[in-house]
């Protein structure tokens, strides 16, 4: 099951490839690459956020023993993102790289979300875990801040375009995530309090 969630995790990667060979890119090739790849981070981090909740309720725990391997690729895409805006709209110019962070909110936002990001890539691993303990659950509660700040560097992308159908959606499912979360934690605390 490990290796089939490995080859799922590489879809974008053949889709995008099948895409190249058959000039089903767009008009704009690099926009679609860098708007895919970070479309998919989402779809990710919205996947991690699901793990907990679908073990629950369903008692459907592939996702939650795979997060990592699933939060890892959330973190793939959303550099690949990054690397598509550097290469292709900055030309890897460090000046125009920051220009574009300091002077315009949805990069600005972008940034912030995927520099938080590696703190959580990097601890990830099992070592880690034994290394930071206790800390190692207060750094990944980092991964809340991430998906409001990836929702919100979203929703200012598709406000220069007028087109929110998509925002709604994702805002929509971590929303519900968020909800089912604090309403599992309450139900839990109440017999620890009743006790």
């Amino acid at each position: 099951m490990t290796a089939l969630l490995f080859i799922l995790g590489l879809y974008p990667l053949a889709l995008w490839t099948g895409l190249g060979l058959t000039d089903g890119l767009t008009a704009n090739p690099p926009e679609y690459l860098i708007r895919s790849s970070g479309e998919w981070a989402l779809v990710g981090l919205c996947l991690v956020l699901a793990a907990s909740p679908l073990q629950k309720l369903l008692h459907l725990d592939f996702l939650l023993r795979h997060r990592r391997m699933v939060a890892l690729y959330s973190f793939f895409y959303a550099s690949l993102h990054v690397l598509g805006w550097a290469f292709w709209e900055q030309g890897l110019l460090p000046a125009a790289m920051w220009s574009d962070i300091v002077n315009r909110l949805f990069i600005t936002v972008g940034t912030v979300a995927v520099v938080l990001m590696v703190p959580l890539a990097f601890t990830s691993t099992r070592g880690w875990m034994r290394r930071l303990g206790r800390n190692w659950k207060r750094l990944h509660r980092l991964v809340y801040v991430v998906a409001g700040l990836e929702l919100w560097h979203f929703w200012l992308v598709r406000a220069g375009k007028n087109n929110f159908d998509r925002v709604w959606v994702y805002i929509a499912v971590v929303a519900l995530l968020l909800i089912f979360r604090l309403v599992w934690q309450r139900r839990r605390a109440v017999p620890v309090r009743q006790a």
